[in-house]
């Protein structure tokens, strides 16, 4: 019938991420968050779109889960450093000082309007983070213990690479082959580190295809783009050495397993065949201007 689409299978028990979250009672960001933490299984589209899909068996199983959706939604609540220092019942600065030690990670940051960074954090960590009799020292007293002092001095900032290993957790757990997979490690190192891992450059061709970029982005080369490239490109030495150790590893196991594609060889063109000399042998100039001369002197005899 006339304006009829074919309806496959694999597209009546799946939903795009808007249908899911609708289904599930959740905000898009909310499912997204889901997803990002593994709460919410996806599948890659079948049909070559990119964009992952939830199948509707998991959005049964996510439904059946016992204390939907509250139980869900505290799993995903993320607080900024404000109501995270709410939480632990603590200044905001030493909040701040407690994350950038690394003691409590960000799941997610978004750009504010002034371009400053705006890190969030999962309100249940926090929570269990406050529960943990050994951080009472941490949470209650004067002034923060020596060490931590001195690595604060020193300007430790651990926010950014806790969020990328998080991320990096999230990018592993959507890898379906072995260049995904060493793809999700690509993705936290810059060019020039690819570049020594993967010397191959058909190697590292094919890994770029696989390589994700900054989950919030603007245009190429705005503030907003180095600032995401910046958090996301790993900045500490030993990050980056075992970040390229096991990117290494990956791609050898990689190349095992599906090699990289390569320009097919092109075929040297064969030699020109040499032409066969005319009859008589061939006619050099002499023997052409003496016919010549012979023909010109029977034109003038009486």
């Amino acid at each position: 019938m006339s304006g009829d689409t074919i309806t496959t299978a694999h597209d009546r028990s799946c939903c795009t991420p808007s249908r899911a979250a609708r289904e599930l009672g959740l905000r898009r960001s909310d499912l997204d968050l889901a997803v990002h933490l593994g709460l919410i299984r996806t599948v890659p589209d079948e049909g070559g779109g990119g964009a992952r899909r939830v199948t509707r068996s998991e959005i049964d199983r996510v439904r059946s889960a016992d204390g939907f959706p509250d139980a869900l939604l505290a799993r995903i609540e993320v607080v900024g450093t404000a109501e995270g220092a709410r939480l632990l019942d603590i200044p905001a600065g030493r909040f701040t000082r407690l994350a950038r030690l690394g003691l409590v990670a960000p799941t997610k940051w978004y750009l504010n309007r002034y371009r400053a960074v705006v890190w969030l954090y999962l309100a249940e960590e926090l929570r269990r983070f406050a529960a943990d009799e050994e951080n009472v020292p941490l949470l209650k007293a004067r002034r923060m213990p020596e060490g931590p002092r001195a690595l604060l001095d020193a300007g430790v900032d651990l926010r950014p690479r806790n969020w990328r290993g998080r991320h990096r957790g999230f990018l592993l757990r959507q890898s379906q082959d072995p260049w995904e997979t060493a793809g999700a490690y690509a993705a936290f190192l810059d060019p020039v580190e690819i570049a020594e891992a993967v010397p191959d450059p058909y190697e590292r061709s094919h890994l770029g295809r696989f390589r994700p970029g900054p989950p919030v982005a603007g245009a190429p080369g705005t503030p907003a783009a180095r600032i995401a490239e910046r958090i996301m490109t790993a900045a500490d030495a030993d990050e980056i050495g075992l970040l390229r150790t096991e990117l290494a590893a990956l791609v050898r196991e990689a190349r095992e397993a599906s090699p990289a594609p390569r320009p097919t060889p092109r075929r040297a063109p064969a030699p020109p065949r040499a032409l066969a000399p005319p009859p008589g042998g061939p006619k050099t100039p002499r023997r052409l201007l003496g016919r010549f001369r012979r023909r010109a002197s029977a034109a003038t005899a009486p």
